[in-house]
């Protein structure tokens, strides 16, 4: 367990624009801060951030919470598990009782993963440097390929020992599962025989956006014809390839800072351009781009240069897949190095200086690079002509900035010979053809997708249902007790001379629901109610803090909802000497109305239950009960009037 003055520590140091910032390449707009959500896939940010409440929320899913809740949900780690990483952010030491059998057993599948993979890349590292086999064969083989120690280090690679089960054996001797062992893929089980997957390798450590190892990519050194050349830690429940980039996790500061991302195939040419001193590169690690790697990079910038080889077919192969860069409105470039070359070599002979100087000379935009491409095969064939209009004009239709689109149009025209009106008439086929396959494609999913998920946007039912057991008046209750708790409203005169008692916005809230027993059953509400109930006579209770960063996920985030706010005050207003009242400033009339607002809709629903009820007693010829219930209807009728005449033409329908 950690102790409280360690997570209120924590709680104090986390800075929700620096946490945040980690993941998602923010701009300042006001006093927030804006990003494309991390969360969902989105081209127009929606995600916010605001340093002063130190809160994060996206108004396009829905999630938000505090520092905690954002590496919580981010890294999909348990509320100690997400404190400990804060902790080793802002270097806050974390004392802890050592885990028993039973606790380790409890730690979920996830994390019994991530351990085991971190146990691996250590036990890698320190075979590299320490063993002598380590040392002869996988150091030798990185110096041989100029690699200096420094690069080694930054990227923890390493040295899988040859044999049956070295790592294996090593491993369960710390008393790591051959359960997880296997399932992270670094033992290969078949009944009762073992394997180590990665024996006699050097070993390249894949990491997550947090620095966390989850997978790994394994080169072997010796000749075998039957074995591959590379081999990558197999699907598990903390890697899916498809969604990871390698060195994303050295690369995201640099990224971001130049606004520019390089992607290169391979391992290797990550490590020689870092070490030529060009830090902002990742590699898709042989695999076809995806639309989960390209958001990752579009979560640090918007530019991306492809950097090839110079291999014509394998270009052309992978042509389709950078239409997916462009569908998610990002600015692509193409670099062919020279005949020969790969970005490894490349760095080593040229340099930084030299690699960038080339980089600005040669890079092409993907279009113009596409066309010329594909139209030296096509020049003289008119058919294929044909299909490579149809081909280059598939690409500029996903484009989804209109003024973009039509630049390229333009261009391809030129290039192509092709009238401007003969592409635009193309591209109105292809946006159709988009469109129906969209449709159908959504068709599809809402017949495969159980009724319960469909309602939700970010596929969980369980939140949406959260969201839908509140009214809108309890939310609108709930957002001016949090957000103006300690506020006096009122003053009343005491019981002797001249004294002064001032009335807070929580007790008066507090006492007008508890008077007329109009406290709801939704338990998150009367967690929130009666937390504020108990702390208002503690002058150091701040409302915001409690709530916000509360253990309890759902009051937590229930507490960033009310408390966020997508629109603020336009400093245009201020200066033309408009006048606009601010809320602060008017709540002894909107706090009273708020009640009022709420309880005529508890009324109206009580009369409806009794009006039910009536019915129900009717049908059973009860008339005693018909009658008593009729009495408790005139009642709430009297206070739905009273209620009604305070709000005036604005009463609830």
């Amino acid at each position: 367990m950690i102790d409280h003055s360690t997570i209120q520590r924590i709680l104090d140091t986390a800075d929700i624009s620096d946490v945040v910032s980690e993941f998602v390449t923010l701009r300042r707009r006001g006093v927030n801060m804006l990003g494309l959500c991390p969360f969902h896939n989105e081209k127009t940010p929606s995600f916010t951030v605001s340093p002063a409440k130190g809160i994060f929320k996206c108004f396009g899913c829905g999630k938000g919470g505090n520092a905690v809740n954002f590496i919580m949900e981010h890294e999909n780690l348990s509320y100690p598990e997400a404190l400990k990483w804060l902790a080793r952010k802002y270097n806050i030491e974390v004392v802890e009782e050592e885990e028993t059998e039973e606790q380790k057993q409890l730690k979920d599948e996830r994390e019994s993963l991530m351990i085991v993979s971190a146990f691996a890349q250590k036990y890698f590292t320190r075979t590299l440097w320490e063993e002598n086999e380590g040392r002869t064969i996988g150091l030798s083989y990185f110096r041989e390929r100029g690699f200096r120690d420094d690069i080694l280090k930054k990227f923890e690679l390493g040295y899988s020992p040859d044999g049956k089960v070295p790592f294996t054996e090593a491993a369960q001797r710390q008393g790591y599962k051959i359960e997880f062992l296997e399932k992270t893929g670094l033992t290969i089980k078949r009944d009762d025989w073992l394997r180590d997957r990665f024996a006699g390798r050097v070993m390249f450590p894949i990491h997550n956006l947090a620095g966390r190892v989850i997978a790994f990519g394994g080169r072997i050194l010796k000749d075998d014809p039957k074995a591959a050349k590379y081999l990558n830690s197999p699907e598990s429940e903390i890697y899916h390839k498809s969604k990871v980039l390698y060195g994303i996790f050295q690369a995201r500061r640099e990224v971001a800072r130049s606004e520019k991302c390089y992607l290169v195939e391979g391992y290797t040419d990550v490590l020689s351009m870092h070490q030529a001193g060009i830090e902002n590169v990742v590699a898709s690690s042989g695999t076809a781009l995806t639309s989960e790697q390209i958001r990752l990079i579009k979560r640090f910038t918007s530019n991306i240069t492809i950097i090839y080889d110079g291999d014509e077919a394998g270009i052309k192969a992978s042509l389709r897949g950078i239409d997916l860069v462009l569908e998610e409105g990002m600015n692509v470039k193409v670099l062919l190095l020279p005949g020969g070359e790969d970005p490894d070599s490349f760095a080593k002979m040229k340099g930084a200086s030299g690699f960038l100087e080339y980089i600005r000379e040669n890079e092409t935009d993907f279009i113009q690079f596409k066309t010329r491409l594909l139209l030296k095969d096509a020049e003289k064939d008119p058919v294929a002509k044909a299909r490579l209009i149809s081909d280059v004009i598939r690409s500029v239709a996903v484009i989804p900035d209109t003024i973009t689109r039509s630049v390229y149009i333009k261009e391809c025209s030129r290039l192509l010979g092709v009238s401007e009106e003969i592409l635009y008439t193309e591209i109105r086929k292809q946006k159709y053809k988009q469109n129906e396959d969209f449709r159908n494609r959504e068709m599809r999913r809402q017949r495969e997708t159980p009724v319960a998920q469909q309602a939700s946007p970010s596929g969980s039912p369980q939140e949406e249902a959260k969201t839908s057991d509140f009214l809108v008046e309890e939310l609108e209750f709930l957002r001016f007790l949090l957000k103006h708790c300690n506020t006096v409203i009122f003053e009343e005169e005491g019981e002797n001379p001249n004294e002064v008692h001032e009335v807070k916005v929580g007790e008066y809230m507090v006492e007008e629901l508890e008077n007329d027993d109009l406290v709801p059953e939704n338990e998150l509400f009367r967690k929130i109610f009666y937390d504020v109930k108990e702390n208002l006579d503690n002058e150091q209770f701040d409302p915001w803090k409690h709530f916000v960063y509360h253990a309890n996920a759902d009051v937590s985030k229930l507490a960033t909802d009310l408390l966020s706010e997508k629109f603020i005050e336009s400093k245009r207003w201020t200066k033309a000497g408009a006048f606009t009242e601010k809320e602060e400033e008017i709540l002894d009339y909107l706090v009273p109305r708020i009640i009022y607002e709420y309880k005529l809709r508890r009324i109206k629903l009580m009369m409806e239950e009794i009006e039910r009820s009536i019915d129900a007693a009717s049908e059973e010829n009860n008339f005693d009960r018909v009658i008593e219930e009729q009495s408790k209807y005139m009642n709430l009728k009297r206070v739905e009037k009273f209620l009604s005449d305070k709000l005036g033409s604005r009463a609830i329908n």
